[in-house]
């Protein structure tokens, strides 16, 4: 059995509203062995749709932003898309939730934890215009902004395109894509490949991440 948990931290005086907590607890199939540790060189990195939607949301709707075209939170229950992709691709290396910190620092946790290196495709990682625009104008990266319904997943490279169609096929996987690979780098980083054909390093959030989320 699996059981999870949380700890959210409140403000001195910002805790006089109702809130609910919940408990998720299952089991791990038989068989499938997932874990942060497990990336492997030649992996592929997939996620299960457009990245910064969740953060964009909150800070438009605390900050009163008056974007012309409305962005809704990914806040979704994964579950039935996690059941899907395990008993398709029981050989899954990684899954993990890029909520706090966002892509990036997921990444970046899951890079440390394995001993290896990443390179990211940025054409590749899928992200709404409207965030893109709303982060562009509050000097945001969107692959530091939290997401609330996306899974990041590392795969054996082979069978990256048997998963992707798998999420693809599911509802909250329909924006699915191949977004890397990991590579061997004793150092660890994370690389991206940009859209105008150089590199940079993706490194860890610094600092306070905006908008704070919990």
């Amino acid at each position: 059995p699996v059981v999870t948990g949380d700890t959210k931290v409140v403000e001195k005086g910002n805790g006089d509203g109702v809130f609910i907590t919940t408990t998720g607890i299952g089991s791990v199939p038989e068989g499938v062995n997932i874990s942060g540790d497990l990336a492997r060189p030649g992996d592929a990195i997939l996620i299960n749709g457009t990245i910064g939607d969740h953060g964009v949301a909150i800070m438009s709707s605390r900050e009163n932003l008056d974007f012309e075209t409305s962005i809704q939170s990914d806040s979704a229950a994964l579950h039935t898309l996690v059941a899907d992709m395990v008993a398709a691709v029981p050989d899954i290396h990684c899954l993990r939730d890029p909520t706090r910190g966002g892509l990036a620092t997921t990444l970046n946790e899951l890079a440390r934890q394995s001993a290896v290196g990443m390179r990211l495709q940025e054409d590749a990682i899928p992200i709404k215009p409207a965030v893109n625009d709303a982060c562009e104008l509050l000097g945001l990266d969107p692959l530091y902004v939290a997401n609330e319904g996306k899974l990041v997943s590392i795969c054996p490279a082979g069978r990256a395109q048997q998963l992707l169609a798998v999420m693809r096929s599911h509802p909250l996987g329909a924006d699915s894509a191949i977004i890397g690979e990991v590579i061997e780098d004793e150092q660890g980083f994370v690389q991206m490949q940009t859209s105008f054909g150089g590199s940079r390093i993706v490194d860890w959030l610094v600092g306070e991440q905006l908008p704070r989320i919990c």
